[in-house]
């Protein structure tokens, strides 16, 4: 399965996605599109799913052309892309993440929902950078970093907008591990058939027990939050 922004293909009993739109891997109306397809698709026939990018871009986050196309647009690719997240986040298979390079806002987003995170080490920049651009942190997104950053660093991550670097972001616990970029896949691929060795019945409930309550609340809590976003 190859569309122009994503390559799927089953290696083993491994899904591997990569995401690659040619420039900053933006969430894009297709790159949602063809992760949903992805996903959906890798739950009927794999154990485990690796998410990458490209060397140097893992992902940008939400595509800037549509949110600044005006509110309603917005809306709509903040909504999908809010589906997309908790999808990642809830999937019943292990997911393992490949950050390739930068990952800011949303993409900083996608890493949190991964079950386990390997960042390439090098000049590469993960946070987000919501307040210094003046807009307040979503719901979703402070949930999200709730749940996975370190309490001591949970502030300086949200509030004070800090990015960091793979090193200080594994510390952070934006990602579990830093190695070479050649070695990145090599670490996922392994991570994820460890991961995909482990009873698949009693991965998917455990994943419900561990992040439904913070799904619920989300879903919630989502769209009175955005409307809150947009008009402000």
């Amino acid at each position: 399965m190859t569309t122009d922004v994503l390559t799927y293909t089953l290696e083993g009993t491994t899904a591997v996605l990569r995401m690659d739109d040619g420039k900053a891997n933006a969430l894009s109306d297709a790159m949602i599109d063809a992760l949903m397809a992805a996903l959906d698709r890798a739950e009927k026939e794999a154990s485990a799913i690796v998410l990458a990018g490209r060397p140097d871009r893992f992902c940008a986050g939400f595509d800037l052309k549509v949110m600044m196309s005006g509110p309603e647009n917005a809306k709509a690719l903040l909504t999908r892309g809010s589906a997309l997240l908790m999808k990642l986040y809830g999937v019943p298979l292990p997911l393992v993440i490949a950050c390739t390079g930068h990952a800011l806002a949303g993409g900083a987003l996608v890493l949190l929902t991964g079950d386990v995170r390997i960042a390439a080490s090098g000049a590469y920049r993960i946070g987000l950078n919501e307040v210094s651009i003046g807009l307040p942190v979503p719901v979703l997104a402070m949930e999200l970093a709730r749940d996975r950053i370190a309490a001591a660093e949970l502030a300086k991550a949200t509030l004070q907008a800090t990015i960091y670097a793979p090193e200080d972001a594994a510390r952070a616990g934006y990602v579990d591990a830093v190695a070479p970029p050649a070695d990145v896949m090599g670490k996922a691929m392994e991570e994820a058939a460890r991961l995909g060795g482990l009873s698949r019945t009693a991965y998917a409930a455990t994943k419900v027990r561990l992040r439904g309550k913070t799904i619920r609340h989300i879903e919630d809590t989502l769209q009175s939050d955005m409307e809150s976003i947009l008009k402000g």
